[in-house]
């Protein structure tokens, strides 16, 4: 029987306790100045995170319509930032 580290056994009951989900969308939410710039941060709200899905809420017309052509562009982003596939779709309000 192979031993885990510390590490990994946290790792791997966070997964199978579901709290690795929130933890991800509590690092977006205060990471998400970094990870998509001070600008698009400024005008963004209430950036949440359900199951894969980053929910996005913006009052600004031309910045919700960037980041629907930009989708892609913003998975990657997070997904690179934390190493991981972490969102899978984006959904701008």
């Amino acid at each position: 029987m192979a031993m885990l580290s510390i590490g990994e056994s946290l790792s791997n009951f966070l997964k199978s306790a579901r709290w690795q989900t929130r933890i991800n969308e509590i690092r977006i939410q205060r990471e998400w100045p970094k990870i998509m710039g001070a600008t698009i941060a400024k005008y963004t709200r209430n950036v949440q995170l359900r199951e894969g899905v980053l929910i996005v809420t913006t009052d600004v017309a031309p910045l919700k319509q960037e980041l629907q052509f930009g989708k892609q562009q913003v998975i990657a982003n997070i997904n690179e930032y934390f190493g991981e596939k972490v969102v899978t779709d984006v959904v701008v309000k």
